[in-house]
């Protein structure tokens, strides 16, 4: 972190040898009100101005924020808070080099910078006299505003229906988007993608003959998988139509045909009873509501056998989803149908449903690991990212994968699986966890 330039006798003297802001250059004006806001700040990140000045931290920082223009940090000042800058960078007003995620830890030091009277007057008075922010260039179609509407086709469409060039481009090879399981920091994502898989698979105790049912199958890696290692046949349903076309498409280059059957179909359109030895839902449940919690698992127990096994595998958050800056940013950007529950709130609801709960893990450092993977291979691969979709995309899913990322490795966040059987039924699994980890 660079010394702060000398401020004393500015405090001795009532700032009567500081000239007014709107006489000094805007380069001069925008460094002192960075120097101020972030006083005593000693995190990773630095700030460099668009002159090339270096207002915060050190040369060779970590991350270093690149603000193009004054009116970045007039909004910052006037509205001390992250996602200012997180406007900024969708806009391309903001640039971010080197570790992305840092970027999210100066947002604990806006949340705390509680300056005084004077000092909060006089910065106001210095954003003031800077010019306003030029906010020509939106978002697009990214900044919709939805208001969560349960996982219907629209929300569901704004999130996956990008194009499946664009997530190809980052994801592993069979294409899973969700989290991977990792042995280790070094192993490979698509070799923990493909453990993940198997790992789902094992912990169903799929067997061959058994139906699996597969609720969001998105573009087929689980479906693939359980039918050619465990001899199953299932039933995929998704709400994405580049989803289901290119699974379908999969589904027959693979040869399962008559193994594999995928629909677009809503969950609730599900018919029929007892109908599945399994169920499994893999990522799609963050989109399903708390409010329509009873209607998901009770379907779930409608069409599951009563010696079946329901395996749910979703992200929950260590506090009830509330109206804030970062979830109304979540639904207006991302999902707008997201609402994430607390795990215990998940787990009434399951047993509400007539579920036994028979195992729970939660699997958040390997989220935070998985997101990783993907903002680097994302990052390596821009130009191609936005040749196959636009710069917005681009902006908008690194922002937010490395966004997830720091909030999994803070634990605001988790991943549970959780395996249920139906309550009043024979336990369906061993007395001990040892078939769980094959040598």
């Amino acid at each position: 972190m660079r010394p702060m330039r000398g401020h004393s006798h500015r405090a001795k003297e009532g700032n009567a040898g500081l000239r007014p802001p709107h006489s000094l250059p805007p380069s001069v004006v925008v460094r002192e009100m960075v120097e101020r806001v972030f006083a005593g700040h000693a995190g990773p990140t630095a700030i460099r101005l668009w002159d090339g000045t270096l207002a915060h931290g050190g040369r060779y920082a970590p991350c270093t924020l690149l603000v193009k223009e004054p009116g970045v940090v007039r909004e910052l000042v006037l509205h001390p808070n992250l996602f200012r800058l997180v406007e900024a960078y969708l806009e391309g007003r903001l640039e971010v080099e080197g570790d992305f995620e840092s970027l999210f830890e100066l947002g604990e030091h806006l949340a705390g910078f509680r300056p005084s009277l004077s000092t909060r007057l006089e910065l106001t008075r210095m954003a003031l006299s800077l010019p306003r922010a030029r906010r020509g260039r939106g978002t697009g179609r990214h900044g919709q505003t939805c208001r969560p509407k349960g996982n219907c086709r629209a929300t569901i469409a704004h999130h996956y229906d990008r194009g499946n060039d664009f997530y190809r481009l980052w994801l592993d090879p069979e294409l899973v988007y969700s989290c991977a399981y990792f042995a280790s920091g070094e192993q490979p994502l698509a070799e923990a993608q493909r453990d993940k898989l198997d790992y789902i698979c094992r912990k169903l105790r799929l067997e061959p003959g058994q139906r699996l049912l597969d609720i969001g199958c998105g573009w087929g890696a689980l479906a693939s998988w359980a039918a050619r290692h465990y001899g199953v046949q299932v039933h995929g349903i998704t709400l994405s139509e580049q989803q289901f076309r290119y699974a379908r498409e999969r589904i027959a280059r693979e040869g399962l045909e008559g193994r594999v059957g995928i629909e677009l179909l809503d969950y609730r359109e599900l018919r029929g009873e007892a109908r599945y030895d399994r169920v499994v839902s893999v990522g799609m449940f963050e989109h399903i509501g708390i409010r329509n919690f009873p209607e998901y698992f009770g379907t779930v127990r409608r069409v599951l056998r009563a010696d079946g096994l329901f395996l749910n595998h979703g992200i929950t958050s260590d506090r009830d989803w509330a109206d804030t800056a970062a979830t109304r940013f979540i639904n207006r950007y991302i999902f707008p149908d997201g609402e994430l529950a607390r795990i215990d709130t998940v787990l009434k609801a399951m047993e509400d449903a007539g579920f036994e709960t028979l195992d729970v893990e939660n699997l958040r450092p390997h989220y935070a690991m998985t997101l990783r993977h993907w903002v680097r291979r994302l990052e390596a691969r821009r130009e191609e990212a936005i040749a196959v979709s636009d710069e917005p995309t681009y902006r908008l899913w690194r922002l937010y994968m490395a966004g997830c990322a720091f909030n999994f490795e803070r634990g605001e966040i988790g991943i549970h699986q959780v395996l249920a059987g139906v309550r009043g039924n024979p336990r369906p699994l061993p007395l001990r966890r040892d078939w769980l980890y094959p040598e």
